[in-house]
């Protein structure tokens, strides 16, 4: 029986990686940042559009794990079947929103990094961009000079972090709520247009843009390259379903702490960055205790950087298949370092130019990732119910239904969202 066991435990440590590497990138804006500012805002007001969002986008997500498993091409290569147009709008996209998103991810890593250390408190003045500089180059170098596997190590240890001092903190508010404030809090109507618009930027990032689906599809082609080892098709689903829910529990998590600490106590999250990642880890130490706060601080920046170098790493990688699906290139190490370049150079030079507006250029790039979430989601349905998929591999019909009115959601709300903003 130990045997049989060691054998089981041998089998997952070659499989599990790429539904880690999923959860990493999304335990970071949408959970740290959005979900706490849903639950300060509304309380547990807008945790229906906490699970919509996660709803709405899981099968699309499970279809990158799905396909590459099956077809062992990503996602990307896949779009490429649907005609060139295909390839090329697929760059166009990723072209159109990566510095955002790569910014706004970068902004909040910087944030915390600041805070950690106590850079602007020391200086008197804001820092956040140039310490956001320094990070941006210390990922750069990472994925230059150590690639998959350092990132997969690295993450495995960030994200563990994250989720014990999550669970924990979440737990003792639990038990130990502070008193509500007799004040009423301000009440939040995401029907009004400013609502509207909060809860298209909470969605567009929960639990992750729907973009990473094709990230999901190469990383799970990466393990199997860097192992020698292929899993199950059911392995490589169950892996990624750990991955999924992980990230969608210390969503809700967030979300509480948001509520219970912020909302009821009608306090208010500060604007600047590093004041923002300050009121984040405030929080931590208001659940546990104020010695608490160094600890809490170091994890809440372990899980920011591991979001940041997995976004690097997924950008870059998405730039160099979508360039050469597109184009009819070959591929080669070298486009893919110029791609991570390109990539953390562009992200840093919106970082600078929104000059520490944290809210405003996390709002702006989770509500592109939204409008474009559609075309994606039809794309990946498309490809996992045509013939490239073997007839055994392909999604039960229950799930069909379900990314069918994942993908109606979607489009409903991006579409109400685009007619609210001419409107106004």
């Amino acid at each position: 029986m130990p045997e049989a066991s060691g054998s089981v435990r041998r089998r997952w440590a070659q499989i599990l990686g790429p539904g880690i590497l999923f959860a990493s990138a999304c335990i970071g804006v949408s959970h740290l940042v959005q979900s706490t500012r849903a639950g300060a805002l509304a309380g547990f007001g807008l945790l229906w559009a906490v699970l919509a969002a996660n709803a709405a986008k899981y099968p699309f997500f499970e279809f990158g794990s799905r396909f590459a498993s099956a077809t062992e091409t990503s996602l990307i290569e896949g779009f490429r079947s649907l005609g060139k147009n295909a390839s090329r709008v697929y760059l166009a996209l990723t072209l159109g929103t990566c510095f955002f998103v790569m910014a706004a991810v970068g902004m909040v890593t910087g944030a915390f990094l600041d805070n950690l250390l106590g850079i602007s408190a020391r200086a008197g003045h804001p820092l956040t961009p140039h310490v956001t500089t320094i990070l941006f180059l210390g990922c750069t170098a990472l994925l230059l000079l150590g690639k998959f596997n350092a990132l997969d190590k690295v993450v495995k240890v960030l994200a563990s972090m994250l989720v014990v001092s999550t669970v924990a903190a979440v737990m003792f508010t639990l038990m130990n709520p502070p008193p509500a404030t007799p004040a009423t809090p301000m009440p939040f109507d995401w029907r009004s247009p400013a609502g509207f618009a909060f809860v298209i930027a909470l969605m567009g990032w929960m639990p992750s843009a729907v973009d990473l689906s094709t990230w999901n599809s190469f990383w799970t082609l990466e393990r199997i390259r860097t192992t020698g080892f292929k899993p199950t098709l059911r392995e490589t689903l169950t892996e990624f379903n750990w991955g999924f829910g992980i990230s969608v529990v210390l969503a809700l998590g967030f979300l509480t702490m948001g509520s219970l600490l912020l909302h009821n106590t009608a306090t208010a999250l500060p604007d600047g960055s590093a004041a923002f990642a300050s009121g984040i880890v405030g929080l931590y130490a208001s659940a546990i205790g104020d010695w608490s706060a160094p600890v809490m601080g170091a994890a809440a920046f372990s899980a920011m950087f591991s979001t940041c170098i997995t976004v690097l790493d997924g950008y870059a990688r998405s730039l160099d298949r979508a360039w050469a699906a597109a184009m009819d290139a070959p591929r080669s190490v070298a486009k893919h370092r110029g791609a991570v370049v390109l990539v953390a150079g562009g992200a840093l030079g919106i970082v600078l130019a929104f000059r520490g507006q944290l809210k405003v250029l996390v709002d702006l790039a989770t509500t592109l990732s939204f409008l474009v979430a559609p075309l994606i989601a039809w794309w990946n349905l498309k490809l996992v119910t045509s013939d490239q998929m073997p007839a055994e591999a392909r999604p039960p019909k229950w799930l069909q239904v379900w990314a069918w009115l994942g993908l109606a959601f979607l489009t409903a709300f991006g579409g109400v969202y685009v007619w609210v903003s001419l409107l106004s």
